[in-house]
């Protein structure tokens, strides 16, 4: 399946870290790990959906940021002129805040379960929140 199962709503995902082009962003968030939050639909960005984590400090800065994260990437925004946050894009995003442009580090990428993405998506979008688990897969 990947490195991780992440399971966000009824769906389970297999995903893998990016470990060449952003260790500190995979090594702080494995530390955390298993990581339990909700997902909701994101409000200026596009096709996503966000996990927003207020002050929460993954103690990192920017490495392999993006403000164009492909569908099935998730970046971490580390914080700063908006709050903490995790978005996964589930189609076209541009990665932004009532602040304007952000970008955030891509650090995981979707494997497997990828045909339910869009269906999370729309989910989060009609029906509001969705749990979301990120676990080590073993």
């Amino acid at each position: 399946m990947g490195d991780l199962r992440v399971t966000a709503g009824p769906f389970v995902f297999g995903a893998q870290f990016e470990e060449e082009v952003a260790p500190k962003t995979c090594a702080a968030f494995r530390a955390r790990m298993p990581f339990k939050t909700q997902a909701v639909h994101v409000r200026w960005s596009g096709e996503g959906v966000w996990m927003p984590l207020g002050d929460y400090d993954f103690g990192v800065g920017y490495e392999n940021h993006t403000s164009y994260p492909a569908p099935g990437q998730i970046i971490l925004y580390p914080g700063g002129i908006s709050e903490t946050e995790i978005l996964l894009a589930y189609g076209g995003v541009h990665f932004a805040s009532k602040m304007g442009q952000l970008a955030g580090n891509h650090f995981l990428t979707l494997t497997s379960g990828l045909e339910n993405l869009r269906k999370l998506g729309e989910m989060a979008l009609w029906q509001g929140a969705q749990s979301i688990v990120f676990e080590i897969d073993e």
